[in-house]
């Protein structure tokens, strides 16, 4: 993790001291979240099966917000940082005996749950292919996760936290014309015990003075199947947001 953040800030270093093309940009972006499953067992063995979505009732509208500051130099060379979070809440009687963590929770208690997954990612993107009509670039994410499952009843309280670093791979391909720029982008990364998902699609739309209009969709999946954990992911998002570079 460590020479990864290095890498890309020798980089970023060097190309700015170079006087080459360069140019900011802040991507912020908001909307509404709609939660599909997020199924947990923690402990892995010995912990029961639930799933938030259906066993519990989430507490709304979940309105996300995420924002990422980038640097071009080189006309194709991208750095990007984000930030990221999300906090789902949910609460109902519990549906059946529940063994979570370290507690028991009995089936008609009343629970308060909390998911929270935040996300900060450092990003470099190559342009590979860069022409009047059409962008594709590729490239790697540095991600550093900091999640918690937490079931709480009026006396009792239990969590799982997980902090560490997520090595993904990111790719972006869009077709622009002088107003508007129909793409693709994410950050994604399957195999082992888990995998992560971060996709954007949509489009902006130029207002001008390097303001943009932004709308599309967004997927967020993901979780792992380890020793400890059993948590897996998936979120829809209706996107809204501006664009601006300077």
């Amino acid at each position: 993790m460590i020479i990864s953040y290095r890498i890309l800030l020798t980089v970023f270093l060097i190309t700015a001291s170079a006087g080459l093309f360069a140019q900011w940009s802040i991507d912020a972006e908001s909307g509404l979240a709609f939660q599909d499953y997020n199924e947990v067992r923690i402990p892995n063995e010995g912990g029961t099966d639930f799933n938030f979505n259906g066993d519990f009732e989430l507490q709304g509208p979940v309105v996300p917000f995420r924002v990422r500051v980038g640097y071009t130099f080189g006309e194709k060379n991208h750095v990007f940082g984000l930030y990221a979070p999300l906090t789902l809440r949910y609460e109902g009687p519990a549906p059946f005996d529940i063994n979570f963590e370290n507690s028991f929770f009995p089936e008609g208690t009343s629970i308060d749950g909390l998911y929270r997954f935040n996300s900060y990612r450092l990003t470099y993107r190559r342009d590979v292919l860069l022409t009047d009509a059409w962008t594709l670039g590729i490239g790697f994410t540095a991600k550093i996760r900091d999640a918690r499952v937490q079931l709480a009843t009026q006396g009792l309280r239990d969590r799982s936290d997980d902090f560490g670093f997520v090595p993904l791979l990111h790719f972006y391909a869009a077709y622009h014309t002088d107003s508007w720029r129909v793409y693709i982008e994410g950050d994604a990364l399957a195999g082992g015990p888990g995998r992560a998902i971060d996709i954007f699609t949509g489009a902006r739309y130029s207002l001008g003075r390097g303001v943009d209009l932004k709308g599309g969709y967004r997927i967020l999946e993901g979780g792992a199947d380890v020793e400890q954990v059993y948590n897996f992911t998936l979120v829809n998002f209706a996107v809204v947001g501006v664009f601006w570079e300077f």
